[in-house]
């Protein structure tokens, strides 16, 4: 098994999200010995937003009209995506910022979406080309979005994630949840403690390759 690990949170050790993704890739492979684990820190080494740069080898341009910018920012596309499409369990820490996920997190998305390579287009509709792995977010969230109507309007987080790895064709996409961190000391423990039993959860069904 392959473990991809991918932290987002600015905040450094301060960061729930960055904890309990720790936590949860060691969890994972305590279960399964032997897994492999890369980690990916987006804070730390952010991509750059996607470009026109970027976009050229999405547009199928021929090689001769390529500039040494395009061939650049695709060997950096072509990175991340090899890293994704190997990995049987990819753990994302995806803190809440401003009812989204943060701008680097995004930004790697954006260069996952290949396509032919994360989806492909057909006479039926897009057709997701990436399943067969887990997901597993770990959502971190200062307040409370969750339990109410308006909350779950102002949130474009978790379903922005599950939206985008679903049209990827990932059909496992398991969620870690805590809520309420910036609400005082107690509601940070009970979050952290609702993560912690989250994680507990993701390891109750077999991994989709597994499964397969």
């Amino acid at each position: 098994m392959r473990i991809l690990h991918v932290d987002s949170s600015i905040l450094g050790p301060d960061s729930v999200t960055r904890q309990l993704t720790a936590r949860t890739v060691a969890a994972w492979r305590a279960a399964h010995p032997g897994a492999e684990v890369d980690y990916l820190d987006l804070a730390a080494e952010p991509p750059a937003h996607f470009t026109a740069d970027a976009l050229a080898f999405k547009l199928g341009l021929d090689a001769a009209t390529l500039t040494e910018a395009h061939r650049r920012e695709n060997a950096v596309t072509e990175r991340y995506l090899q890293q994704f499409l190997a990995a049987d369990v990819v753990v994302v820490g995806a803190p809440l910022y401003n009812f989204s996920i943060p701008t680097q997190l995004k930004a790697w998305i954006d260069r996952l979406a290949q396509p032919g390579r994360t989806f492909r287009y057909t006479a039926e509709g897009p057709q997701g080309l990436a399943g067969g792995k887990t997901v597993i977010v770990v959502s971190g969230r200062g307040g409370v979005y969750s339990s109410s109507e308006r909350g779950r309007a102002l949130e474009h987080q978790e379903s922005y994630l599950q939206a985008m790895f679903g049209f990827f064709g990932i059909t496992d996409v398991r969620f870690v949840r805590a809520e309420g961190v910036a609400m005082g000391p107690q509601a940070r423990a009970q979050a952290l403690a609702q993560g912690e039993a989250a994680i507990a959860q993701t390891l109750a069904a077999e991994p989709a390759e597994a499964a397969a």
